[in-house]
């Protein structure tokens, strides 16, 4: 629940139109694990340049999404996942008892829209497997 919660978050807090691609939803995901991963992506935000060079993809969030996506939470798009009228409603919800997700809703709050998938796709297309 954790986990559905947090992209809700994501979306309807971060995201412009409450659309996000997968590696983005990873990359918020890795950051809310440590307060230094936080203030790179603030920093970012502020330099218009994301200045990560990988982050960590967890399986848990992916099952998190499959889940929210079979609740009827989210909808998958051609560009990543979109939620939905009832994740909007949900995300109000949880955004009306301030005793959960205190830390995330403040940092997602500080990073607003400014974290876009233009910084992640650049970030992301100097990966190469070797």
């Amino acid at each position: 629940m954790y986990k559905i919660g947090l992209v809700l978050l994501i979306l309807h807090l971060a995201s412009r139109g409450g659309k996000s691609s997968l590696p983005r939803l990873q990359l918020f995901n890795w950051a809310m694990k440590s307060d230094p991963r936080q203030k790179q992506l603030l920093l970012a935000v502020g330099e218009k340049v994301l200045q990560v060079p990988a982050w960590g993809f967890d399986p848990a969030l992916a099952i998190a999404v499959r889940l929210a996506i079979a609740e009827g939470l989210i909808v998958e798009n051609s560009t990543g996942y979109e939620i939905s009228t009832a994740g909007q409603f949900f995300a109000t919800e949880i955004l009306k008892d301030t005793d959960l997700f205190g830390r995330e809703r403040s940092f997602l709050s500080a990073i607003g829209k400014g974290l876009t998938e233009g910084m992640v796709e650049a970030t992301a297309s100097g990966w190469e497997v070797k």
